[in-house]
Formats: structure tokens, C-alpha cells, sequence
């Protein structure tokens, strides 16, 4: 025994001898090796490197992996400018090479991240990608960081021009060392190693982050505090996580091959699925950290499922104990667009909700994906966050916010516009997004993505040449161009003929230009030219990015090649007459352009005609590396109108100019009589209902074409809840009014029309006479014109057969539109009205002229600022816009309809209680149209006390009132007098419904709607509408699911017999509890969850066939 073990001792001794004097023989080795390629000494470095893995195991792991390596070191060394020994004769150097920087790479993730500026960190990126070299090491970029910016730039720059011949790493070494007599400064050098100390990060603290870089150094990243919940938690306060400013570089998404993950399993397990179903997850764990709420291994079990089971499964293990408020109601199909939604709170903290289903999608969103554009709320409880320095906000901005493994930084805002006149501060009409710029994710590997390496300024320039704007008050403005609702167009833009053509300048009696401030006054405002054959591109009823009429267009093959959905236009069949107007939103080649295209069937083919007033931005001549995203989009075109109706601005200055009240009065009356029939008359009750049918999804207009009565208790209870919506509208003086239109305008293409004329096509072509024009919000008493309509035969030659549109002069000193509340031809829309007893009563005034009193405040170019400085400025005007929105507009409209209430019902026209008020009011006009365009110019409109009234009429329903006697007090009154009691209405079952069913079928269903009573309660305990909507939708599709199998009738997976029951059953125990509980309201559940199938019994009870319409053609037929 003893004899035994003296034996393995000396064997251990032995072992131990042998591995001692290989480890130093390849020490020795790479000692002389490292000397012959570096000049550097390396040996302490080395040394702890290597035994640091101080285990056999881990030392052979090294030795056993250099095959490759050789190889690949043959051919550096045939390639090596200063040659070494032959690679044959030092064999040892390779393996010592190779260990050496398998170690380093091997240790990467026990060493800081060292952060460069922005610039240098492009650079870095754009030489990687286009010589195909790794990233650079830890040492490499310590080097850079000492030596400065200036003298990196220099350095890359000379690297660029230069092919690569040895690594990146040690060709900037050499250029470093050669260029140590360069121009960077002890200065500068410390300047650039502390870019990482800034207010949202410690200069004390590692650095990483939550990404890889191709081929560069491993990223340590504490797992402990990366699940996006948690971490947006820690995200302000976090010792673990310090991330790269703004003012580093946005690097592409990457891949992990050859890396060790160091982030949780989960994470990596998150980021193996569809991002929409790794959101769903993050929405449905609320605020909890995912590692302590799922495993990776049940992440990984869900991702072949489909995207319904998928959802109910999540929603059942978390949704449900976790954000029971929150539930997302999917909806699958081709052209749904997905939003998907961050809520941040002022400690820094977020979370997530969605995705939400819209039906229209943004030149942002298409150009980079749903899935990499999150739209931001940052919320706040009680007093302004500026107060306090927004730190967590700015924070945020600063860091990014993480969404499983990928980064989404501070991209682009929205200002409200007119909505931001609204008081409630509870909620804000300001829009912000972030989009992804980084991904470690595993769904992201390979893929290509089009802000890869780009800064946050390079990724700008893809959409827009932004920077060349003239300042910074309309940097977002013009910007935010990106976020309208559009459908793009199909359009070759390698033979599109794109011309910027002059304006049409306003002339005096003289024919000379006429100039204002020393700006030329011109009649063409945002009004050019497109080609027929592109104008046949565009579908016809386009409104804010959607085809009303509901039709079903396929896209071109190209699109369909390049992803694109059906929202992307080819409709050379379906459109034989094009709209005669576009609202366009038109990105080429770093331009913005902004306005409409008229037909001109002059035009050559492929052909875009823009004004220069419609160029909102110009392109950088300079810029030549960035490849902008061309795209022609459309926002709206020139529709069959509706059916008109007045406003209270309107009837106000009607009124003013001697429209009497009995005309308003007459017009009410007819309104609610026949509104009063939607309870008797089948025509009527399915006009509002198809009308109001956003209020319940159709169920109303569905319950009327399948030949329920129009007496059935829920559907009167329905038509109720409708109409008292369309009475809201009569009360705040919207009047429908016989012979009149809304019509988009633009200008005269032939020049026949003089100052006092306009041309008008409607469906039979162009009218003739009088008619009354206004364009909303006007409120100067000027800004209703009586105008001639005339024919103007030349039209024909332009337009063809066109229609829809009201053609203004380009003659006279100004332009008409201009003199109605300061309008133009960008897609402004004009009541037009031909009312014969209208034309008789009014009066015109003097028109508005500008009188500015709001000086404009200096403003610096945005291209005067750095990078990161510019950021800082635009989350800081962000920031002023979400907290500190003007209500100027609001304000100023809200004490002018005060005062023009009483200034219409002072019957002393010479008083000087009259001169006062109409000085006021003007003074008032003033103001609200320079709040108007205040997001676009900067100032800072300011509604004095001395212009504020202490009392509003009644219809204004404030708490300071008077009682009103003027005409909008009048109809007030006598609407609230119509005012339907919807509480009240008897529960009656309809005889058809009420049979027997199974002991079995209704007990299952009792205890089906107790639990649904119960889950409805928690469910609107929320207080937030918006909330309760969505969780409310949620619940009826599990019930649904409950029913039929599936999410309606028509995808059902259950027995139509045992359907048909249990929908009986349904309607008969909750019109039972609501006859006992005297509510009708109570019925809803019947026909919310087995609508489809009571609808379908009653369809074949009546012994009928259903017919297939779509609701846009309903609303045509009956409006």
C-alpha cells in the first residue's frame, strides 16, 4: 500500500515536471515570437494569461483547437510585408501565438469595454465592414482612446485609404506608433479615455453591453440584471449596466458564433423567437424579471406554436397573474400592422404592452419593420418631470431601452398639432419613437438590416437629408413627415423624370411679384404635378393611408419580391380614371417633399413636377454614402364627398354675417326627426348604425340585415347609445347641410381663372354660380368668401375626366386660400357649399391679413451642433413638448368663442362694449393662427391675462359659465332637450330565442357567465378606458373560444348542433339575469360572444340566404 502509493507520487511529481517545462518552453517561444512581430515585450502579460487557466483541461482546450489557426497563419505569413523564419522552423511560435490569442479572446469578458467617440466608433465599423476584418481588440481601442479623437480619426482615416494587408489590430498599432508625433495632446488624450463619465454612467463601472460585435471582443454583461422588466427597473441605478452613449457608435446586429452567451437562459431562449411572440411575453410578465417567472425550456417549447395558441398559452401561465389589464387582442392577416408599445416611468423604469393591430402602417415603420419601431410614453405622476431634470427620462434616452436582446434608441417625435389644445393632461397627443439599432438576439443572426453601423444621424439620413434644415424648430417637424399614415406607391425611380419647378408668384395690377417681409407671396403653396401613368399607380378613396371602400389590391411583383405588404400599391388595372388630387409625402434621394400632385396628362410619362414651396428638405450634396430609402406615399386623394355638415367656428361667422338663427334652427330640427327614426325605420336605424358602427363593431348593423326587430330590447338599447353619440355632434353645432362639400383644393394648372373665380368638379363635372367657401379653423370674420364657380374648358386638357377637387386662381396679388386662415394647397380641405338660402343671407367681411405679435426666438442650425450635443437637443425639446405642451391655441379659440358669443348678442352696434370686444377678438384671431404654425416656427405664443374671460357660455360646459343666447346656446338647449334615457329601456326576449335546452348545456353556461361577471369586474377596475376596452375584447374572445372552438363561428372546430344550443342557452340565461337585475346592458354577452351564431339561427329561421356585402358599400347606399 505504502509502496503503491510512493509509486503514484512519483508519478504525479513526474507529470507535473514534464506539463512545468512545456508550459515554460511555450512561454520561451512565444517570448522570441512576439519580439520578432511586435518589437513589445510581452512576457508578464503573457504569463498571467496563461495561467490564469490554470488547468490542464483548460490549457489543452487551446492546444487542441490550432489546426485551423495554422493554416490560417501560413497564409499571414506569406502575406506579412516583414517577414519572420519560415513558419515549418517555428512551429512552436505558431502554437504559442495561438495560445496567446486564444487567451486574450478567451478573457475578453473580464475586461472593460472602452467607449470611443461617435465618430471614431464609425469609422471602426465602416473599415470592418468594407475590408472584412474583425473588430478591434481591448488594447487596440485602450490605444485609441489615449491618443484622442482628432489624431484616431487621422489615424482610421489613413487605414481606409489604405488595403489591409496584416489584421486591423496591428496595422493601427503601427500607424499609433508611427504617429506618435501627431497633433493629439496630453489634453485631448484624457479628454477621450473619460467619454464614458458622463451623468448616466460611472467612469468607476464595467461597461458592457447587451450585443456582440462581428468578430470582436466578447461583451460581459451581468445576467443578473438583463431581463428587460427588471433591467428597465435597474436601468437608472444598476451597478451592472452602464451602456454606450449616443456618442458611441450604433453597431449592427450580430452574430454569436464562437461566443459564450453570458447573458441569462432565458434572454437567449427569448431571442430564439418571432419578436412578436417574445414581446408578448415581456408584455404579459408586467413588472416582474423573467428568470423568476419562466424557463428557458418553456420559452423554447413554445415557438413552433401558431400565434392564437401561443397567446392563450402565455396569457394562462403569466398574462393572467401578472397584467390581467393588459391582454392584446391578435389579429392575423397580410397588411396588419403591429405596434408595439414602452411605458416609461420617471425612475427610468419600463415596461411593455402589445402588440396592438392597426390597420395603416408609416414610411418609418415600412422601411424598417414593425418589429424594430417602439413607440414610447413616458408617464408621469403629479408635477412636471422638469422640475426635477428628467433624469430618468434622460436616461433613458441616453442608454436605450432593451426589449429582450435587442436596443432601440431615440429616433423621431410628433408634435399633437391642433389636438394638442386639448386640456386633459392625463394623456398626451405627443408621439415618440425609438428603433432598433443593436441585436444579440439569435432570430437576428445573418440578417440584413438597413441601420447596421450607422449612427443615429446616418440612420436620420436613410429617410431624409434632415440636417441641411435652416433651424431646429423644424428639425422634428419636418422629420416627423416619416410617421404620417401612408400607402406607398409603386414607382421605378431609375426612370423617374423628377423635376422642382417655380412657384406661381402673386402679381399686383402692375403684373409685378408682390413681397411681404421680403418674401415672395406666391398662389402654388404645395401644389405640383404628376404623370397619368403614375397617377394610375394610385387607388382611388385613399384616406390617411387607407382604401375606404375596403378593396383588396395585390401588390407588384417587385414588391412582393422585396416583402412588401398590400399596403404597397400596384393598381395599374384597377384605377381607369386616377384621382384627380394626391396628398403626397414624397422621400427621394435625401429630399422631403410635402403637398399635393394634380393629373397633368400634359406631363411626359414617369414624371413628378414638385414646387419649391413644397421641398421641405434638401439634400446634402456632401452626403454621398448614405443610400436614402426612395418612396412615394400617399396620404389621402381627392374623394367623393360625404355628406357635409357645418361647425360651431362656422356658424359663428354665418351668423356675423347675417345668417339668421331660424336657418340653423330649421336644420336641427330636420336632423333630430330624422335621427328620432332610427327606432321605427329600418333605413334610418341602419344609416346610424353603419355610421357609428366603430362603437360595436358592426353588431348593431349585423343585428338590422338579419332581420332582427328593430323593437328587440339590446338593439334599442344600441340604437340609443348611437344616436346620443350623433347628437353629441348636433350639440357642438356640427349641422348636416344640403348642397355642400368638403373638396380638396390646388390652383388653377391653365391660368384662366381670375381673382374672384374658382372651378369646381363634382361627380357630373364642373358646376356653375355662386358659391360660399371656407376652409376650418378659420375664425376671422373674412375667412368666409362668396366666390364664382365658372367653366374652364382648358380643366379638360389636364385633368381629363378626373373629379373632386376645387381649383383656386393664380392671379392677384394673394392667394384665396391664403386669405382663409392662412391656408395652402398641401392637402388643405374647403367647405364648399352652394345652399341657395346660405348664399342669400350672408354677408362677406374684409379678409384676415397676418399682423404677427410673437417675435421668433434665435435658433441655432442644427448642422452648428456635434452629434451628441444634437441628440441632447432634440430629447430636450421632446421632453419640453410632452411636459410643457403650449395650450395657446386652445386658449385663444376657447375666450374668442366666448367674446363672439357675446359680440353677436349685443344688439347696440355702436356701443363701446362692442368696439372693445371686436378689437379683442381680432387681437385673438392673431394669436390662434400663430399658435397654429408655432411647432413649425419656434415661438413661443403666450395668451395675455387681459384677453382671458372669466366666464364661458353654457354649451362650453365649464365650470365658470353664463347662460348663452346666441345661436350656439340655441341649439344647445334644444339637443339636450332629445337627449335618449338609455338605462330605462324593458328587457324583453324575442320569442325565436327563448327554447329549452339541456340540463348539462345550461349549467355549463351559468357557471361560464358567473366567471364572467367576475373576471368583467376585475377587469374594469382599472379606471384607464383604453385599458378596459382592450382587456374587456380579450375576455369576450375566450368565451368566444369557449363556444365555438376557434375565435368566430366561421373558423369553428366544434359541432354546429352543439353550437346552435349553447348559444340559445347563452341568450337565455343573461336576458334572464338582466330582467332581474332590470339592466339591459346585461344582454351584451349574449350577442358579443354568440352574435354569429343567434344572427345565423335567425337567418334560417326566416327560411333566408344571406348575402356578402362590404360595409363600405352599406354606408354609400345609405348616407
Amino acid at each position: 500500500m505504502v509502496g503503491c502509493n510512493g509509486k503514484k507520487g512519483k508519478i504525479g511529481i513526474f507529470t507535473f515536471l514534464i506539463f512545468f517545462i512545456v508550459k515554460l518552453s511555450l512561454l520561451i517561444c512565444l517570448f522570441i515570437k512576439l519580439v520578432l512581430l511586435h518589437g513589445v515585450i510581452f512576457v508578464p502579460f503573457i504569463f498571467m494569461k496563461f495561467y490564469f487557466f490554470d488547468s490542464f483541461h483548460s490549457q489543452m482546450f487551446l492546444l487542441k483547437k490550432i489546426e485551423n489557426p495554422i493554416r490560417k497563419f501560413e497564409t499571414f505569413e506569406a502575406t506579412r510585408t516583414v517577414k519572420s523564419p519560415p513558419l515549418n522552423i517555428f512551429f512552436p511560435f505558431c502554437i504559442s501565438s495561438y495560445v496567446y490569442f486564444g487567451l486574450t479572446m478567451a478573457n475578453n469578458s473580464h475586461e472593460d469595454v472602452v467607449l470611443l467617440p461617435q465618430a471614431v466608433e464609425a469609422l471602426i465599423s465602416r473599415i470592418c465592414n468594407e475590408q472584412e476584418q474583425p473588430r478591434l481588440g481591448y488594447s487596440t481601442r485602450q490605444a485609441l482612446a489615449e491618443v484622442g479623437e482628432e489624431a484616431s480619426l487621422r489615424i482610421l482615416e489613413k487605414i481606409q485609404r489604405t488595403e489591409i494587408r496584416t489584421t486591423f489590430d496591428r496595422f493601427v498599432m503601427y500607424m499609433i506608433r508611427n504617429d506618435s508625433n501627431g497633433n493629439g495632446s496630453p489634453q485631448k488624450r484624457a479628454k477621450s479615455a473619460q467619454l464614458n463619465s458622463s451623468p448616466f454612467s460611472s467612469p468607476a463601472k464595467t461597461c458592457p453591453l447587451m450585443m456582440n460585435s462581428q468578430g470582436g471582443d466578447n461583451v460581459n454583461v451581468t445576467t443578473a440584471s438583463v431581463t428587460p422588466i427588471q433591467s428597465s427597473s435597474v436601468n437608472a441605478n444598476r451597478e451592472g449596466f452602464s451602456p454606450q452613449s449616443v456618442a458611441t457608435p450604433l453597431l449592427s446586429s450580430l452574430t454569436n458564433v464562437g461566443r459564450e452567451e453570458v447573458f441569462s437562459p432565458q434572454l437567449a431562449a427569448l431571442g430564439e423567437l418571432e419578436f412578436r411572440k417574445a414581446f408578448l411575453i415581456l408584455s404579459y410578465i408586467g413588472q416582474n424579471k423573467l428568470e423568476q417567472v419562466i424557463t428557458a425550456d418553456h420559452i423554447r417549447s413554445l415557438k413552433n406554436l401558431g400565434m392564437d395558441e401561443f397567446e392563450q398559452e402565455i396569457w394562462d401561465s403569466l398574462g393572467q397573474c401578472y397584467a390581467r389589464a393588459d391582454r392584446v387582442k391578435l389579429l392575423e392577416g397580410e397588411g396588419k400592422t403591429n405596434e408595439y408599445h414602452c411605458h416609461v416611468q420617471e425612475n427610468g423604469t419600463y415596461r411593455f404592452k402589445g402588440p396592438y393591430f392597426e390597420r395603416t402602417r408609416s414610411h418609418l415603420q415600412r422601411v424598417l419593420g414593425d418589429d424594430n419601431v417602439l413607440s414610447v410614453k413616458f408617464e408621469t405622476e403629479g408635477k412636471s418631470p422638469l422640475d426635477s431634470g428628467c433624469v430618468g427620462f434622460k436616461k433613458v434616452a441616453k442608454e436605450g431601452i432593451l426589449v429582450g436582446l435587442r436596443r432601440y434608441r431615440f429616433f423621431v417625435f410628433k408634435s399633437g398639432g391642433k389636438e394638442a389644445k386639448k386640456k386633459d393632461r392625463s394623456t398626451s397627443p405627443v408621439k415618440c419613437y425609438f428603433v432598433r439599432f443593436e441585436s444579440n438576439a439569435a432570430i437576428d443572426d445573418g440578417k440584413e438590416y438597413v441601420l447596421s453601423g450607422k449612427t443615429v444621424q446616418e440612420a436620420r439620413s436613410v429617410f431624409m437629408h434632415v440636417h441641411t434644415l435652416p433651424s431646429m424648430a423644424k428639425y422634428m417637424a419636418r422629420f416627423s413627415l416619416i410617421l404620417s399614415k401612408t400607402m406607398k406607391l409603386e414607382v421605378d425611380f431609375s426612370n423617374l423624370k423628377f423635376n422642382v419647378i417655380k412657384d406661381i408668384p402673386c402679381t399686383d395690377k402692375d403684373k409685378k411679384p408682390v413681397y411681404k417681409d421680403g418674401k415672395l407671396c406666391i398662389h402654388s403653396d404645395g401644389t405640383g404635378y404628376i404623370s397619368e401613368d403614375l397617377a394610375l399607380k394610385c387607388p382611388k378613396d385613399v384616406f390617411k393611408g387607407r382604401i375606404m371602400n375596403g378593396a383588396n389590391v395585390e401588390i407588384g411583383p417587385i414588391g412582393a419580391l422585396m416583402g412588401e405588404s398590400p399596403d404597397t400599391m400596384q393598381a395599374d388595372s384597377y384605377c381607369r380614371v386616377p384621382p384627380l388630387l394626391i396628398q403626397i409625402r414624397f422621400f427621394y434621394e435625401g429630399y422631403a417633399v410635402k403637398g399635393t400632385l394634380l393629373v397633368n396628362k400634359k406631363l411626359p410619362s414617369r414624371t413628378i413636377q414638385v414646387r419649391r414651396s413644397m421641398v421641405k428638405v434638401e439634400p446634402d450634396s456632401n452626403l454621398s454614402n448614405i443610400c436614402t430609402r426612395n418612396s412615394l406615399e400617399v396620404v389621402t386623394t381627392s374623394n367623393q364627398p360625404k355628406r357635409a355638415s357645418l361647425s360651431k367656428y362656422l356658424i359663428m361667422l354665418l351668423s356675423y354675417g347675417g345668417v339668421p338663427d331660424n336657418f340653423f334652427m330649421d336644420i336641427l330640427k330636420n336632423a333630430l326627426e330624422e335621427s328620432q327614426g332610427a327606432f321605427s325605420n329600418k333605413r334610418t336605424a341602419l344609416r346610424v348604425a353603419l355610421n357609428r358602427g366603430g362603437l360595436d363593431e358592426l353588431l348593431a348593423a349585423k343585428m338590422i340585415l338579419s332581420g332582427i326587430p328593430l323593437d328587440e330590447s339590446y338593439l334599442q338599447y344600441r340604437m340609443s347609445i348611437m344616436l346620443n353619440e350623433e347628437r353629441k355632434g348636433l350639440l357642438s353645432g356640427k349641422l348636416p347641410i344640403t348642397d355642400s362639400y368638403h373638396l380638396m383644393g390646388t390652383v388653377d394648372p391653365s391660368g384662366v381663372l381670375e381673382s374672384d373665380e374658382v372651378s369646381i368638379i363634382l361627380d357630373n363635372g364642373q358646376i356653375s354660380g355662386k358659391v360660399l367657401v371656407y376652409r376650418h379653423p378659420g375664425i376671422h370674420f373674412g375667412d368666409v368668401h362668396i366666390l364664382t364657380a365658372r367653366y374652364v374648358k382648358e380643366l379638360d386638357e389636364f385633368v381629363g375626366d378626373a373629379k373632386y377637387a376645387i381649383f383656386f386662381p393664380c392671379n392677384g396679388p394673394r392667394s384665396l386660400a391664403d386669405e382663409m386662415a392662412g391656408g395652402d394647397f398641401d392637402g388643405d380641405m374647403f367647405f364648399v357649399s352652394k345652399n341657395p338660402q346660405l348664399l342669400d343671407y350672408f354677408k362677406v367681411s374684409e379678409p384676415w391679413t397676418e399682423n404677427c405679435t410673437t417675435p421668433e426666438g434665435p435658433s441655432r442650425r442644427p448642422s452648428e451642433f456635434s452629434d451628441e450635443e444634437l441628440e441632447s437637443e432634440l430629447f430636450e425639446s421632446f421632453l419640453k413638448t410632452r411636459f410643457q405642451p403650449s395650450y395657446a391655441m386652445g386658449v385663444a379659440a376657447d375666450n374668442w368663442s366666448a367674446i363672439m358669443d357675446r359680440f353677436l348678442t349685443v344688439e347696440d352696434s355702436n356701443s363701446s362694449e362692442k368696439t372693445l370686444m371686436k378689437e379683442n377678438l381680432k387681437k385673438l384671431i392673431d394669436l390662434y393662427y400663430e399658435a397654429l404654425d408655432a411647432s413649425k416656427t419656434g415661438k413661443k405664443v403666450k395668451v395675455p391675462e387681459e384677453l382671458r374671460v372669466a366666464l364661458f357660455p353654457h354649451y362650453m360646459e365649464r365650470e365658470n359659465s353664463f347662460k348663452s343666447t346666441s345661436i350656439l346656446g340655441k341649439i344647445y338647449d334644444h339637443v339636450k332637450a332629445y337627449q335618449e334615457e338609455v338605462s330605462r329601456k324593458e328587457v324583453r326576449k324575442l320569442p325565436f330565442f327563448n327554447v329549452e335546452v339541456s340540463e348539462e348545456c345550461r349549467s355549463k353556461w351559468t357557471a361560464l357567465y358567473e366567471q364572467y361577471r367576475k373576471d368583467m369586474t376585475y377587469v374594469l377596475s382599472s379606471g384607464n378606458k383604453e385599458k378596459n376596452d382592450a382587456a374587456a375584447d380579450a375576455l369576450y374572445d375566450k368565451y368566444k373560444k369557449e363556444l365555438y372552438g376557434g375565435a368566430e363561428l366561421v373558423v369553428r372546430q366544434r359541432p354546429m348542433n352543439q353550437i346552435s344550443e349553447e348559444a340559445f342557452a347563452i341568450y337565455n340565461i343573461c336576458y334572464d339575469y338582466a330582467i332581474k337585475i332590470n339592466d339591459v346592458g346585461k344582454c351584451g354577452f349574449a350577442w358579443k360572444v354568440a352574435g354569429s351564431a343567434l344572427l345565423n339561427l335567425h337567418v334560417l329561421g326566416l327560411d333566408e340566404k344571406t348575402l356578402s356585402c362590404a360595409p363600405s358599400v352599406l354606408k354609400e347606399l345609405f348616407s
